[in-house]
């Protein structure tokens, strides 16, 4: 028989890896929940939410923690600033426990942690905290409009400010006000061996809410499941795991290879070019594989798909998703994108270059990369990115595509890398471009632009002479 678990000592855990150890929240919260899966359902969701909660909110917690504590966040000892920092995140956002449980659970846990003389320390901040909710008082909005924009949606003022001056106040509203909404869980059906109207059907016989995404019908919205790997239509392969800006991506992708049955249609010498040719699709850094695998499937047997990325644990992760899906027409590969391939040049259809990035499309699901990202380190992958592409484009072949996108919104590490690699690369041409910003509940913040090789006068003329005409640049939210 297990022991019963204090949950919130497992948060406490999850947050001091965070914030102190500096591990991904994603990757601390998923080693726990996988770790402790006796827990009951109601167990994992209060776990789950406390914890991406209190990261989600931490800079309005800090603030409000500094009016009532003498000693400064910033000065507390790690244990004791996120006991606190939970406990005020479950006083104000989360309404089945009443404040005065909360405080003594946080005593207790102080105690635990072998910081029993501070208990009344944490006992007094939290009681006068519960008790004056109603009189925090927040940075005016009209004189330091980018100081309360970042105290009331917990996200840091150089990010605010940056939004700010390219989307103004409402637009910046509307961005951080869909980070913080509760995000449903995007799929893309397997259909290589279902339709998505019968793996619907299947979840729902599974206990799973399910509602068609109304941006990508032939994806689907879960919620209300509890382990998504332990449900039996994911273990047999039967979807996977897309968010729709990275679906909305693909399709741009699939688009540009042209196929008649891709319900867009392309320019009739792209088709010809190809016919009778199998196509081949390489992506550079695929994990966790997304992407390759959505193409794989439409592809079938006209083509092969290569993935590749860094790392083995990276490589390892593609390869269990493939193996799962049961997709034959991939394969993986360990190789670093900056390094150049002389073998490779001139081979593919399509190149996919998803790149490394500040990834602040995807706070909603990943709220500590906020915290971790600076201006400088936002500059340094935009050059990473640069170089990446300076050395990929050499693999599509003439009149091929090059996609590249990023989770991140931007213009630094998207439209102007576009616009310099196009400088750089007058053989290619821009098709088509696209900011998403995120949408409540439905997808992150995603870019991506579709450039295609020009193919020669010998080949059609097809590149940057004839597409620059209709050149598509699109702002989607």
């Amino acid at each position: 028989m297990t022991q019963p678990v204090n949950v919130r000592l497992l948060a406490l855990e999850v947050l001091l890896a965070v914030t102190r150890d500096g591990q991904y929240s994603h990757i601390a919260l998923g080693q726990t929940l996988e770790k402790y899966q006796y827990l009951t359902k109601q167990e994992r969701s209060f776990l789950t939410r406390l914890c991406e909660g209190t990261l989600e909110r931490r800079i309005w917690i800090d603030y409000v923690l500094d009016q009532f504590s003498n000693v400064k966040v910033k000065k507390m000892k790690p244990v004791i600033r996120c006991i606190l920092q939970a406990a005020v995140y479950e006083i104000r956002y989360m309404d089945a426990v009443p404040p005065a449980a909360t405080c003594n659970e946080a005593v207790k846990l102080a105690g635990k942690k072998g910081f029993g003389n501070l208990k009344g320390f944490v006992n007094g901040v939290l009681r006068n905290i519960s008790r004056s909710l109603d009189a925090i008082s927040l940075p005016d909005p009209e004189e330091e409009p980018v100081k309360w924009l970042s105290v009331t949606y917990s996200m840091p003022e150089w990010i605010v400010e940056e939004w700010l001056e390219r989307y103004g106040r409402e637009g910046t509203v509307k961005i951080l006000e869909a980070f913080l909404a509760e995000p449903a869980t995007c799929i893309r059906a397997n259909t290589t061996r279902i339709r998505p109207g019968e793996l619907a059907e299947r979840l729902r016989e599974e206990g799973v809410t399910v509602e068609e995404n109304p941006l990508l019908p032939e994806s689907l919205l879960l919620s209300d499941y509890d382990f998504l790997w332990k449900l039996p239509s994911f273990a047999e392969g039967l979807f996977h795991v897309q968010d729709t800006s990275s679906l909305l991506a693909a399709g741009a992708a699939w688009e540009g290879l042209g196929f008649s049955d891709s319900q867009q249609k392309a320019s009739p010498e792209t088709t010809k070019a190809r016919e009778g040719q199998a196509v081949k699709v390489l992506d550079v850094c695929a994990a966790p594989g997304g992407k390759s695998m959505c193409l794989a499937e439409l592809l079938g047997e006209r083509g092969q798909v290569e993935a590749r990325d860094l790392s083995g644990k990276k490589v390892d992760l593609i390869r269990k998703n493939i193996e799962r899906c049961g997709l034959s027409n991939v394969t993986v590969q360990v190789q670093d994108a900056l390094a150049p391939r002389p073998g490779d040049l001139g081979m593919y259809d399509l190149v996919l270059a998803d790149l490394p990035c500040s990834g602040l499309g995807v706070v909603g699901r990943k709220p500590d990369i906020k915290y971790r990202m600076t201006r400088e380190q936002q500059k340094e992958l935009a050059c990473l990115q640069r170089k990446i592409l300076h050395t990929v484009y050499a693999y599509v072949k003439p009149g091929g595509v090059l996609l590249y996108s990023t989770c991140t919104i931007g213009r630094m590490e998207n439209e102007e890398n576009v616009r310099a690699f196009l400088k750089e690369h007058p053989e290619f041409a821009l098709e088509q471009e696209q900011q998403l910003l995120p949408v409540a509940g439905l997808q992150d913040g995603f870019f991506y632009a579709r450039m295609r090789r020009n193919a020669g006068e010998g080949e059609g003329g097809l590149g940057r002479t004839c597409m620059s005409k209709n050149q598509d640049k699109k702002e989607v939210t």
